[in-house]
């Protein structure tokens, strides 16, 4: 089975993109208001301290706050602090598999800080000596215990979804929205369904020039990373020999004891395929987390998996696509709990002498879910197609009612943190829909 945006004859998991020309007349003040406080921004990059590789998607907080950000696909990331915090406050550093590091905020500098997170390893004990010794053995029976190790029952979840887009570090374009996911079974080949239950969008054209970019696929962009539901658009019986397996060491997290299992396509392989590392649950032969990018391998084959349509005098090259996936644990099954993908790529006019670069994160991070126990989908009418531009459809359902307080979108702010604003509201509505109902 192929995705919304995929060739038939392509089982890769992409992301589609239209770039349209548009003519905006005048500007647009994108984010809402800001907020008065002043802050004080710090860059720099995080990488891996005995190979020096950037780590993609690796996590900086401040701690004791809501302020958190990522690195993207180079390993860069952009903090801001409010000064008021700068001199007592201390940023977190972390990534799966790795030790976490501590530092005050008074230790940084504004520009170019270098931060080198080490490996954290742990020796098997001899109780796992009798694991798996074949990486590649590991993750089939990983694929094949699905039905084991997640959830067996449709399952209704709700999610918090963010589109963003970048034209170099500055942010133009950003839309959020609440979801329904009708989760099926992960053994089941049905497919899962979401429907949209309150959307918006800010963008500011101006910073856009005159090109306005388009995502198509909306929520099913992060769905479709859920490895273990779609195995097809990664690792399908027919791609899975063009990659090799091997065991890049084992860590632990919360308490688990975790395989990290390294994967690479074949050199003989020209196609974009991908490269990343699986972490998987010794004990349970559970695919706890992966991240994995893309390689772009031929950039005219990856434009042709990204770029639908485009003005004549303008060539797209995606650089680079990056991934990863979180599972979450509820009474001895785990299920999809977040997900983000990011896209950097340039826009290259002929009549212009400098390109443009932007970028795009989509992620969905789950905040409730119950058993779908009578089965019930949303009528087709009420689906989000798997066509959708989320930043089109938005616009007809902004509700400043529901948003309340939370009426400024701050693409500075976690998702994590934009999931805690909303969850009043959010339960608010709920209860106001239970009691109209007849």
């Amino acid at each position: 089975m192929n995705g919304p945006w995929l060739k038939p004859q392509h089982k890769t998991l992409t992301l589609a993109f239209s770039i349209c020309l548009m003519m905006i007349m005048g500007t647009s003040k994108a984010f809402g208001f800001q907020d008065q406080e002043s802050f004080s921004q710090y860059k720099g990059e995080v990488t891996d301290a005995s190979s020096n590789k950037p780590l993609v998607f690796a996590t900086l907080s401040v701690e004791g706050t809501n302020i958190s950000t990522i690195t993207n696909t180079e390993g860069s990331f952009q903090l801001k602090i409010p000064n008021s915090i700068i001199e007592d406050g201390t940023v977190i550093v972390s990534f799966l598999g790795y030790k976490s590091k501590s530092i005050p905020i008074a230790q940084l500098k504004s520009n170019r800080n270098k931060i080198s997170l080490v490996v954290s390893v742990t020796e098997l004990t001899e109780v796992n000596i009798n694991a798996p010794k074949d990486a590649r053995a590991l993750v089939r029976e990983t694929l094949a215990r699905k039905g084991d190790n997640y959830f067996d029952d449709p399952t209704l979840m709700t999610a918090f979804y963010r589109e963003t887009i970048k034209k170099r570090k500055r942010n133009v374009s950003l839309s959020e929205a609440v979801v329904n996911i009708y989760k099926s079974p992960y053994t089941s080949i049905r497919r899962d369904a979401v429907e949209l239950y309150k959307a918006r969008k800010s963008t500011d054209y101006s910073k856009l020039d005159t090109v306005a970019l388009k995502l198509q696929g909306g929520p099913f962009n992060t769905l479709y990373v859920d490895i273990m539901k779609y195995p097809e658009y990664i690792f399908s019986e027919g791609s899975i020999q063009n990659y090799r397996f091997t065991f890049s060491r084992s860590t632990r997290i919360n308490d688990k004891l975790i395989y990290v299992i390294r994967f690479d396509q074949l050199e003989t392989i020209s196609e974009p395929l991908y490269a990343g590392e699986l972490f998987i649950d010794v004990d349970q032969k559970t695919l706890t987390s992966a991240i994995y990018t893309l390689n772009i391998t031929d950039k005219v084959k990856a434009a042709k998996l990204f770029v639908r349509r485009k003005p004549a005098k303008v060539d797209v090259w995606p650089t680079e696509v990056a991934y990863r996936v979180d599972y979450r644990e509820k009474g001895g099954r785990w299920y999809y709990g977040y997900s983000n993908v990011l896209l950097e790529f340039k826009v290259d006019w002929d009549d212009k002498l400098f390109n443009s670069v932007y970028s795009m994160t989509a992620e969905m991070a789950v905040t409730d879910w119950e058993k779908n126990l009578s089965g019930e989908l949303p009528k087709n009418r009420d689906r989000i197609k798997k066509s959708i531009i989320l930043s089109d459809e938005a616009i007809g359902f902004s509700d400043p009612d529901f948003w309340g307080e939370y009426n400024i979108i701050e693409p500075e702010k976690s998702i994590e943190s934009a999931i805690r604003k909303i969850q009043r509201q959010l339960r608010r509505a709920r209860t106001k829909e239970g009691n109209s109902a007849p």
